[in-house]
């Protein structure tokens, strides 16, 4: 859980670091100091709300993209002169619940109408392509980009290359990365960090040297995403000496360790079973110049978790409240997550509670592990409990959390709660396989035949 936290608030920086890159400009102002200007009142503009455009506005409205693109015929007929808002926010729409032949009908007319497009539309479609593994749809949009009439930047360029290495097409993307010189653009540390976080991925260390030396040699500068990537990879390899050595290089060549980095070598320290030094590390951090954040305690936390020391791990917690740092959901999360893997599921729920009243809302997956936490012990009525919270904040267990607590129900008697729990399923169109069925009514028929004829009812209606 924490390792892809980590890699989420790593994948974060990257892309922060893609929508700031071709935004420097290189102009240079000179001010003339005005010596003894009398002060004069100035009006203050009042900036005034932009106007809400009617189509999109109404479009907001709208959740399905057959509706959606038949609003779009209806105000055209209607003698509505579409413009690149109305174009951008239909397409968005239409990517998103991937009708992607709809999305190049609506290009055509941008085409045939001229509409001048910015490039981050072009930018968000590659990346939905590349989500949809529609790799090549990707790549002939980045080279249409110009058709367009639009400017195409290293940005795209990046974006492409992040869909190339995250769809395992290394092949082409060293191909496009070599290629750079023709298409006039210049590589940055976004671009090396793209193609040294794909090789990591892959396993091959020496690939991902050979790029960074390239970065180098090319008068890149390495970034802090750079050397987490290779502290990262180093410590989940088992080699936190040499990652160290990289943290050191790094701290040398004057870049400026960050939480992510801190948590990436405590990681390491703790996966050779030093916790105490990675303890030490975290509270050694501030008098390095970096304030400990809650991924650092989430390692730790992570750590005392799997090793089974569960009340240190709640001790933990109790420090973390002390010095001021407000638990999030997923410091709760590791917390009862280990809790109710260890048959402790009702102290998780006084946790759960706890959190609550502490203003930290469960997600999806707190009341997902705090249900299969109290199935797990065969307290049925508390993982019901746990349901009905859940349902209200319009979250949904999995399909096997719903059969184990209609199992434990019908075994339990509570025929009303297990058919209630039916019609939950039945609402969200979950259906039951034929084997968890006759699983069911032999749990249902053993000394009750009034139940057994109930869930014959259940299973013709079903």
């Amino acid at each position: 859980m924490i390792h892809s936290r980590l890699k989420a608030l790593n994948n974060q920086a990257q892309a922060l670091l893609v929508r700031r890159c071709n935004k420097h400009t290189h102009s240079q102002q000179t001010y003339t100091p005005v010596r003894n200007k009398p002060k004069t009142k100035t009006k203050r503009r009042i900036q005034q709300p932009r106007k809400p455009i009617p189509f999109v506005s109404d479009l907001k409205q709208i959740h399905d993209p057959e509706e959606a693109l038949s609003f779009f015929h209806e105000y055209q007929q209607m003698g509505y002169k579409h413009d690149y808002p109305s174009y951008a926010s239909l397409i968005y729409k239409l990517a998103r619940a991937r009708h992607y032949e709809a999305v190049e009908t609506i290009l055509g007319y941008i085409q045939n109408y001229s509409i001048r497009c910015k490039e981050i539309l072009f930018i968000a479609l590659i990346q939905h392509y590349g989500k949809a593994r529609l790799v090549d749809k990707a790549v002939q949009l980045f080279h249409k980009i110009t058709s367009f009439d639009c400017v195409r930047t290293l940005q795209s360029w990046n974006t492409l290359l992040y869909v190339l290495i995250d769809n395992d097409r290394f092949h082409d993307a060293k191909d496009m990365f070599d290629s750079f010189d023709k298409m006039g653009l210049r590589p940055n540390s976004i671009s090396f960090n793209i193609m040294i976080n794909g090789w990591l991925q892959k396993g091959d260390w020496e690939e991902a040297c050979r790029v960074f030396d390239e970065m180098l040699e090319r008068k890149v500068q390495p970034s802090v995403v750079t050397y987490n990537s290779l502290i990262g990879f180093l410590c989940r390899k088992g080699d936190v000496e040499k990652a160290k050595g990289v943290f050191k290089d790094m701290v040398n060549k004057g870049k400026y360790p960050n939480a992510v980095t801190y948590a990436l070598l405590m990681e390491g320290l703790c996966s050779i079973d030093e916790f105490k030094e990675a303890k030490k590390l975290m509270f050694d951090m501030a008098y390095r110049g970096c304030k400990p954040k809650l991924i650092n305690f989430g390692v730790l936390m992570t750590d005392l978790g799997k090793r089974g020391k569960i009340d240190e791990a709640k001790s933990l917690l109790a420090e973390m409240n002390k010095r001021r740092f407000k638990p999030d959901v997923v410091i709760y999360n590791i917390l009862i997550n280990y809790l109710c893997k260890e048959g402790r599921a009702a102290e998780g729920y006084k946790v759960f509670i706890e959190m609550q009243v502490g203003g930290c809302e469960p997600n999806a997956a707190t009341y997902r592990m705090m249900a299969d936490g109290f199935c797990k012990i065969g307290d049925f009525e508390g993982g019901l409990k746990v349901l009905n919270s859940m349902l209200i904040s319009r979250h949904c267990p999995r399909l096997e959390t719903f059969c184990c607590l209609i199992e434990g129900l019908l075994k339990s008697g509570k025929i009303d709660d297990a058919c209630f729990i039916l019609e939950e399923m039945e609402k969200r169109k979950l259906r039951l396989d034929l084997n968890v069925w006759e699983g069911l009514v032999r749990d249902a028929c053993v000394g009750d035949e009034g139940a057994g004829g109930l869930v014959g009812e259940l299973i013709y209606a079903h």
